[in-house]
């Protein structure tokens, strides 16, 4: 009797653990957790948009009743990545204008230029992606070509990393572009006999891109919404965007208020005068899936181009150091706006000049705000004397591994050998800083983001090369460009209490890959499988 007695007390026990109700259970997986342990567990349970649990298959099917089981069939699962320095609405506005991605020579680029001017009746061609290391050559194009094929359209073309455009002359002269024209920060290059070539560098673009007729926002809001299923089918679930002009902020905000768009957003404002002033007035905005909190600066230009601040001259042009496109008495402006605001700081910053500027003014801020988490975006050459600086400044480096895959052609002719020491650094970034976020870039580079992590790993590109990898010492472990993906992002955006890892109380952000996770080796495409977001289902493979 007594026997009975307590198997049907374990029995009625047993039931009621069974009877934990949940949204959903997805089990036989291969699922990590990116805790503390890099925990690698089989099962999941899921309620309310939220993680209630993880485990081994047989504890976690034996506590819940899920209104929904998913069977994994043995495939790896991983939260939500996190893109850490994108462009979504310059990835939107690429999409709706001439895309010049891959072009291997200008006679293709013009190509794609008349092609595009058949189909879209716009007042101004604009386009982009462009690269002039891939048409083998080490110089900017000039405009003779565009001239003779476009005289009266205006034609403005961005380079792929934006900062650089080339124009042609019935742009030049709709905007007022003369030779007497000039602008701090930026540059307006010229041919031998004085004419102008149509490149302009970075600060000198905006006599231009301050005035070019915008796409609508029904246009721009399609492109995103395109560009968010794209970024679901490779499992990425959070972007932090790397610039919002004050139009392009209310645009986001509209669409997240309207559930349109849901992916998770880390906004970073231009200080333009507007995002200030709502920054002074509302502080932070956590609103749905959308959070802003931060200012973004861009320090100076890019080594494709030869804007990045160096500070000895380009081994490739001894009369170039590059370009300070935002001035010292600005950036300082622009701390006490963030000190002010509580913002946090995100200064581009890819010259070793640039590089060192920024150091030193986070060095200035850390006494103040030891857990100021601002950020350097890039941290893509630096003078190996300025790597301690990082750790005594808690400085938060937020790099693009394929940045350094992409950039192998032409690094060393740019820079030289010895400058190559600090350059594209990620494993001594990592070292000294103790994290790094980690993203793209896109849409200078792919947002695949599997080769994010071939180029962290193995450092080469997606067709294998170098066949030795681009300065392999500076490599990254898997587990650490995972971590830079997911719960190092969260926290470089104060939300590693809710993203980032799939423990208890945190959001249900989880990918499903389609094939199985490798990192090693040769370049292994992948996508999701199934995308959740908050436990809904966001993308399907099928």
């Amino acid at each position: 009797m007594r026997y009975f007695l307590f198997f049907l007390v374990g029995l009625i026990s047993a039931s009621c653990m069974k009877g934990q109700s949940v949204d959903l259970v997805i089990h036989n997986a291969k699922i990590h957790t990116m805790d503390e342990e890099n925990s690698i567990v089989q099962a999941i349970a899921i309620r309310d948009g939220k993680v209630v649990e993880v485990g081994p298959d047989r504890q976690i099917m034996n506590k819940y009743s899920a209104e929904e089981y998913i069977d994994a069939e043995g495939k790896d699962i991983f939260p939500g990545f996190a893109d850490a320095h994108g462009h979504l609405m310059s990835l939107a506005r690429q999409k709706l204008s001439v895309n010049l991605v891959g072009t291997t020579s200008m006679d293709e680029l013009i190509v794609r230029v008349e092609k595009y001017a058949q189909r879209k009746e716009r007042r101004v061609i604009v386009g982009g992606g462009w690269d002039q290391s891939l048409w083998n050559s080490a110089e900017l194009p000039t405009n003779e070509l565009l001239n003779e094929k476009f005289p009266d359209k205006p034609v403005v073309l961005y380079r792929i990393d934006g900062h650089a455009v080339l124009a042609n002359n019935a742009a030049l002269k709709k905007y007022g572009i003369t030779g007497s024209s000039h602008v701090d920060g930026g540059a307006i290059l010229k041919n031998a006999d004085g004419s102008l070539s149509g490149i302009l560098l970075d600060n000198a673009i905006s006599l231009i891109s301050n005035k070019l007729p915008d796409f609508s926002d029904q246009e721009l809001a399609e492109a995103l919404l395109e560009i968010q299923q794209e970024l679901y089918g490779y499992g990425i679930t959070d972007v932090h965007e790397a610039g919002l002009t004050s139009h392009d902020f209310k645009l986001i905000r509209r669409l997240v208020k309207d559930n349109r768009l849901t992916i998770g957003i880390y906004g970073m404002l231009y200080p333009e005068k507007e995002n200030a002033d709502f920054a002074k007035k509302h502080g932070f905005l956590e609103e749905k899936n959308l959070l802003v909190r931060s200012f973004k600066v861009i320090g100076d230009g890019a080594l494709g181009s030869r804007g990045a601040l160096l500070k000895q001259p380009y081994s490739d042009d001894p009369h170039n150091h590059g370009l300070l496109t935002t001035s010292i008495a600005d950036m300082k402006r622009y701390s006490s706006l963030a000190e002010l605001t509580g913002y946090q700081l995100n200064i581009h910053a890819i010259g070793d000049s640039t590089n060192k500027l920024v150091l030193d003014l986070i060095q200035a801020y850390s006494k103040k705000n030891p857990d100021h988490r601002w950020r350097i975006e890039h941290a893509q050459v630096l003078d190996p004397m300025d790597f301690d600086l990082l750790e005594s400044s808690g400085a938060f480096p937020s790099v693009q591994p394929t940045h350094a895959v992409s950039d192998q052609r032409w690094a060393e002719s740019r820079l030289g050998k010895a400058r190559l020491k600090g350059a594209y650094a990620y494993n001594t970034l990592l070292l000294k800083a103790g994290m790094l976020a980690i993203g793209t870039d896109f849409p200078v580079e792919s947002t695949n983001p599997f080769l994010t992590i071939h180029a962290a790993v193995n450092r080469k590109n997606a067709e294998n090369d170098p066949i030795d990898g681009f300065l392999p010492g500076e490599a990254l472990t898997e587990e650490a460009c995972l971590r830079g993906m997911t719960i190092w992002a969260a926290f470089a955006s104060f939300q590693e209490s809710n993203k980032g890892s799939l423990e208890k109380g945190k959001e249900a952000n989880l990918v499903i890959l389609e094939s199985p996770f490798v990192s090693k080796g040769a370049y292994s495409p992948n996508f999701s499988n199934r995308t959740f977001v908050k436990g809904k289902l966001v993308f399907s493979m099928e």
